[in-house]
């Protein structure tokens, strides 16, 4: 894609904020089009597979580098929130795992690495649903697909072991105070907001790099951007409303009973996948509404 003007990316923005409404009415309009809550639910499942293979795959490798106390402590911290909730559980398992890796074969080595691919598989192809215009530009070659997934997952270890270190140092200053004109001031609530901002600018920055990797074509930093904040934005109000609901009013456990955990993950899932679906949705709708100069959806995906 080749990279235009300021003056000329401003005036294709002009009519998104002369009628964000209507533009966020055609996204929705476009996103049931292509079945967004079909495909949604089948990341979702993906996804339910992939979660537990993937962190033990990633604490496997980078326990060499890191305590595995502090790696699981980042993990239940930042997978609450993926998981509002029931990030707890997920890390109890987790650990039971990692406490009789000595079962570990390389056939189940092998079959965890694959299984933890299955979600990135899944979400490639839900975005060639929603990127469905880019199919007739651009190409992509079935072994970068195969390969893709992989490198992805080795960039999240990467990630995830840089987070560690990071929101290790922000603890350490959270411990520490300050004293000035005879008073001293704790910096826990510094720390504590630093490592919010440290989860915030890490989670937009995982969905932007998905709206960047995961399509066919390149995407600019611009459009990836829009939909990483957009998901990222959406997400951050839904989990805190999922976090009242499943603490006040859900009877959840009611109904399911030991079902409850697995079906709470697949619902948070579920919403999670809508939503980063949703902002690739948005992203397709501004490139029609650069080439075109209009946002209205004009055909393809699955609902044609």
């Amino acid at each position: 894609m080749t990279r235009k003007p300021l003056h000329q990316a401003a005036r294709h923005a002009a009519p998104l904020l002369r009628h964000p409404l209507r533009f966020v009415w055609d996204a929705l309009k476009a996103f049931r089009a292509n079945q967004g809550l079909l495909l949604a639910g089948a990341v979702a499942y993906y996804a339910l597979l992939s979660i537990v293979p993937l962190l033990i795959v990633s604490v496997m490798a980078l326990s060499h580098f890191l305590d595995q106390r502090e790696l699981l402590s980042t993990i239940g911290r930042y997978l609450e929130w993926l998981l509002p909730g029931q990030s707890k559980a997920i890390v109890t398992e987790l650990s039971n795992f990692l406490d009789h890796r000595d079962v570990l074969g390389p056939v189940l080595l092998v079959t965890m690495i694959f299984f933890s691919s299955l979600a990135f598989t899944v979400l490639e192809s839900a975005m060639a649903v929603i990127f469905h215009h880019r199919k007739a530009e651009h190409k992509r070659h079935a072994l970068l697909s195969v390969v893709l997934p992989y490198v992805y997952i080795a960039c999240l270890c990467a990630g995830l072991l840089l987070v560690t270190l990071v929101s290790g140092a922000l603890q350490l200053i959270g411990q520490e105070t300050v004293d000035l004109f005879d008073h001293s001031w704790s910096l826990s609530g510094v720390s504590g907001v630093l490592l919010y901002l440290l989860g915030l600018g890490g989670e937009i920055f995982m969905l932007t790099s998905l709206y960047l990797v995961m399509p066919v074509g390149r995407l600019s930093w611009r459009h990836a951007l829009l939909g990483g904040v957009t998901a990222a934005l959406l997400w951050e109000v839904t989990r805190r409303v999922l976090v009242w609901y499943f603490s006040s009013l859900s009877q959840v456990n009611v109904v399911y009973g030991s079902l409850t955990t697995a079906i709470v993950v697949l619902l948070s899932l579920e919403i999670a996948a809508t939503l980063v679906l949703f902002g690739a949705q948005v992203i397709a709708q501004y490139e029609r509404l650069e080439r075109t100069g209009s946002s209205e959806p004009v055909g393809g995906g699955l609902g044609v």
